[in-house]
Order: structure tokens, then C-alpha cells, then sequence
């Protein structure tokens, strides 16, 4: 008897299994993300605080600008980063752009991570919205592309803090349509990113990029910015203002010769 209940037990775990491996579940695992409705959903549903990867996310964001403007102004103080490379300014600022690059690459990715990872609105997928997405995509691709074309490599990824600076203030498109393009640009196409997905959490990860931003271009950047453009205006003036000087006691000398 114990044999006769032993090998039916077995037959039906291995029923069970076989009925498990063989379903679609087992081969489509179910997204952690939740499917939402605008006509039944409450404000708690919309976004999950309990994920990890929407805390990465948020770190993500206000860490990258954090990180390049502390670096940025410990360089142009002490030349740390022109030291390590003998000197070489240009060199210099390309190994920071390439750093601020992938710190951008790694924001993205958590970014993508984090709203996979949240409840989404089944209405995303409606063709208004994916049309609107696409023109949102379209507008933030092109203001930053083009603003990274204005500027070149040098003006995007803080040159200025390596002394490589512009002749003059570029005023032309698209910094004449927005003042920061690139940031405007990559908050659009997060905007566009998260409706796409008809992800809340996405929403509310852009508006938290947008403050981060902000808080970045006028309280340290712009300012910073202008301070070091302001120091390059003064030293001009003194070096035109020696060459006059020099230009004027060359001339008083010659006066006296013909005398």
C-alpha cells in the first residue's frame, strides 16, 4: 500500500510540474508593473514607494549634476584633472565629459528600470497619446542635438572650467528659443518616456529631474558660469590696458629721440 501511495504521489506531483513548465506563465513571466485604469484607480495605486528602483532612480538623478559641478569647480580651483593628464586642458575635459557621459547612460538606465518597475495606465497606449509622445521625443531630440552642436564637446561638458572658453555668448538656436536647451530637451524626452509607458512614477520622476536641474542651473552653474566669464572680461582689460600703457611709452620715447 505504501508503494501504491507513493508512486501515486509521485504521479501527481509530476503532473503538477509538468502542468506548470508547460503553461504560459512559467515561459511569459508576469511584469512586476501593474496595469491601471484612469476610471478605477486611486491616488495610492498610482506609484509604488516600495520599490528599490525608484529610489535608485531618484539618487540617479540628483546625483550626476551633483557629482560634475562639485568636480567641475574642485578642477578650475586647483587644476586637478589638467595635472593628471601633464597639462593637456583639451584631453582633460574629454575624460570629464566621457565620466558625465555614462553617469547620464546609468541615470537612463535606472530611470527605464524604475518605471518597468511601477503600476501603468492601460490608456497609454491610445494613439493620441502615443502621438503626443512622439512629438514631446521629437522637440526634446532636437533641442538636444542641436544645442550639443552649438556648443561641441568643449562647451557642453564644462570647458569653461578648464579654461576653454567661447569668444562670445551664443545666442543663436536653440538658446534663443529656451535658455538651457539641453536640459529642457532631456526633461522632455523623460516626459515623453514616462507617458509612453502611462507610468506615474515616470511623471514623478521627471518633475523630481526638472527641480534637480533647476536648482542646479541657478544656484551653482549659472552663476559660476558667469563668474568665470566675468574673471576672463577683467583680464582682458588689464592686458589692453598694459599693451596701451606700452604702446604709450614707446611713443613718448620716440618723441624725445626726434628732439
Amino acid at each position: 500500500h505504501l508503494k501504491i501511495l507513493d508512486s501515486s504521489f509521485a504521479c501527481v506531483v509530476m503532473e503538477d510540474w509538468f502542468s506548470a513548465v508547460t503553461s504560459s506563465e512559467f515561459w511569459n513571466p508576469v511584469s512586476t508593473s501593474v496595469p491601471l485604469s484612469l476610471k478605477d484607480v486611486s491616488l495610492f495605486e498610482m506609484v509604488d514607494f516600495s520599490k528599490q528602483t525608484f529610489w535608485i532612480a531618484m539618487f540617479s538623478f540628483a546625483f550626476a549634476p551633483t557629482f560634475w559641478n562639485t568636480v567641475a569647480r574642485i578642477q578650475y580651483k586647483t587644476k586637478i584633472i589638467s595635472k593628471m593628464f601633464c597639462g593637456a586642458r583639451y584631453v582633460a575635459c574629454y575624460a570629464l565629459a566621457l565620466s558625465i557621459f555614462l553617469l547620464q547612460l546609468e541615470r537612463d538606465f535606472a530611470f527605464n528600470m524604475a518605471i518597468n518597475d511601477q503600476p501603468f495606465f492601460v490608456e497609454a497606449s491610445e494613439p493620441v497619446n502615443q502621438l503626443f509622445c512622439y512629438c514631446l521625443f521629437t522637440v526634446g531630440s532636437v533641442l538636444v542635438l542641436s544645442s550639443f552642436w552649438t556648443l561641441g564637446i568643449t562647451g557642453t561638458y564644462l570647458g569653461d572650467y578648464f579654461g576653454i572658453l567661447m569668444d562670445e555668448k551664443v545666442t543663436g538656436f536653440p538658446f534663443n528659443v529656451v535658455n538651457n536647451p539641453m536640459y529642457t530637451g532631456s526633461i522632455l524626452n523623460l516626459l515623453a518616456a514616462a507617458l509612453w509607458k502611462g507610468s506615474p512614477a515616470g511623471v514623478l520622476l521627471t518633475m523630481w529631474s526638472q527641480l534637480v536641474y533647476y536648482i542646479a542651473v541657478k544656484y551653482f552653474e549659472g552663476p559660476f558660469t558667469d563668474f568665470i566669464y566675468a574673471q576672463r572680461d577683467v583680464e582682458q582689460k588689464k592686458s589692453s590696458q598694459k599693451l596701451n600703457a606700452a604702446g604709450k611709452s614707446k611713443g613718448n620715447k620716440k618723441k624725445k629721440k626726434k628732439q
